[in-house]
């Protein structure tokens, strides 16, 4: 950490200093500021600062691009800042922007955190599901068993972990959220529908129609299967986060300690249960239902679109929209298509950076373009599109171009995520069907490989790669963060 000690100091001086900073938080590249006055920051000093790629601005975030050790950075520049990680964010901060911008930073503020772990459970997942689909595990015997506990507790106990996340970013005790969570995949009452006969049925005749095994002082309560579920235990979050704090304005501080908690919960539980979870259970499966269908329509332009337009959905944070329906997919039905379209984007990255690499006649450039390459290859595209496509235009054009074939050549052969598995080559195990082996996975095989060669032949050919021999200001960047 000593390392990024004078980078993370120059950083909390130019984001206007400490004094100026809500909150921050970090991705797999960046520093994601929640900054009271963006006026304040030096944006083109950060720019062009030795260890930091770029500066972008979106979803109400001021984001530093740092690259790889973005998480070396972030612990410099929370013990720098005496910012903590745990504190509630922006409890009374009172966000600014349009609702889409504030959404874009309430599903990023969310999932962030978790994406690394949730990443890795995936691949675990994806990786157990490979070795028994070649024959080197029998999913009968033990170590597949245990591998599939490791990759599956995530995942089956997800709403606890966005009880703590959500909790946290609505500015509530995260702790509170959590114990929402684990009441709503409370062994006990999951497992009430299959062991008891229904006193009645509600909404009969209609997509809703529900039994109803339990009353909750006489109002019937609707058991759902919360486990792996992502919608109903953040819209809980959100309304207890409120109940919370109206509770700690109005109890006395003697008794304010086990009082605020005790009735939050007491409230917000049986409410989760008896509306919030059914409505928003229901919500989750309609929009898994819609997002399929679009897909259905025409998986070639679902591709195309998706695919190609991934990196700059990416450059402007636009992408947190599409991550939590992708996640509401697999808990939802157990497949996704959405994410699955994005798969081809870093190979046709690592393609271009190739091109680049080996074409060049700047020394410097040749030397960025090795690690960048490698980068796009684990998925990691910051390093390559702000460093070195996104400079030369051209070659970044060209990207999008491949990632879009790629993208619809995924749509034509039925590729559809079925854990959410890692970046990259990573993401390739994620893609084995539970039957075993099939075209969707070969199809993805096939999609990455054209994606790369094509980004690689066209940003050979048209990519104007000597044509400025100068090094850009964003490469010098590149550089020191490599």
């Amino acid at each position: 950490m000593m390392k990024y000690e004078q980078l993370a100091k120059d950083i909390i001086a130019n984001v206007g200093g400490k004094e100026n900073v809500n909150s921050v938080v970090h991705c797999v590249t960046r520093l994601r500021f929640k900054l009271k006055d963006e006026k304040k920051a030096n944006t083109e000093i950060l720019k062009n600062m030795d260890g930091v790629v770029t500066v972008m601005k979106s979803g109400g975030q001021y984001q530093v691009v740092i690259g790889n050790h973005v998480p070396d950075v972030y612990k410099a520049v929370t013990a720098e800042g005496g910012f903590s990680s745990d504190q509630p964010v922006e409890a009374d901060s009172g966000e600014k922007g349009n609702l889409f911008n504030r959404f874009i930073d309430m599903i990023s503020g969310i999932f962030t955190p978790i994406l690394g772990v949730l990443a890795a459970s995936g691949m675990i997942k994806g990786f157990n599901a490979l070795f028994v689909a070649i024959g080197w595990l029998d999913n009968q015997g033990g170590t597949y068993q245990v591998l599939n506990a490791i990759g599956d507790a995530l995942f089956f106990f997800l709403p606890i972990l966005l009880g703590y996340t959500a909790m946290k970013k609505f500015g509530g005790t995260p702790f509170l959220g959590m114990v929402i969570a684990m009441a709503l995949v409370y062994p006990a009452l999951e497992a009430i529908p299959k062991t008891a006969e229904p006193l009645y049925t509600l909404f009969t005749g209609t997509m809703f129609e529900s039994n109803v095994y339990i009353e909750f002082f006489g109002i019937p309560v609707i058991l759902m299967t919360y486990s792996m579920s992502v919608i109903p235990i953040i819209v809980s979050a959100f309304f207890a986060a409120k109940l919370e704090r109206f509770f700690a304005r109005v109890i006395p501080d003697v008794v304010k300690v086990f009082l605020v908690p005790m009735f939050t919960l007491l409230i917000i539980i049986p409410v989760t249960f008896i509306v919030i979870g059914p409505i928003a259970t229901w919500a989750s499966q309609l929009l898994g239902q819609a997002t399929t269908s679009i897909y259905e329509l025409s998986p070639v332009i679902a591709g195309a679109f998706i695919g190609g337009l991934w990196l700059v959905f990416v450059m402007f944070g636009l992408h947190w929209g599409l991550v939590p329906i992708g996640i509401n997919n697999f808990t939802s039905q157990g497949w996704d298509p959405i994410l699955a379209l994005i798969f081809v984007h870093s190979f046709a990255l690592a393609g271009a950076i190739l091109a680049i690499w080996i074409k060049t006649k700047n020394s410097n450039t040749k030397t960025l373009s090795a690690p960048a390459f490698i980068s796009s290859l684990f998925g990691v595209t910051e390093p390559g599109m702000y460093g070195i496509a996104l400079p030369l235009k051209k070659p970044f054009i060209f990207t999008l171009i491949s990632s879009a074939i790629g993208g619809a050549m995924l749509g034509i052969f039925g590729t559809v995520g079925y854990e959410m598995g890692g970046l990259g080559v990573f993401q390739i195990p994620s893609f084995i069907s539970p039957e075993g082996i099939d075209m969707g996975l070969i199809g993805a095989i096939i999609a990455a490989v054209v994606g790369m060669v094509l980004a690689f032949v066209l940003t050979y050919l048209f990519g104007g790669i000597n044509k400025n021999q100068e090094e850009t200001t964003e490469k010098k960047q590149l550089k020191s963060k490599i």
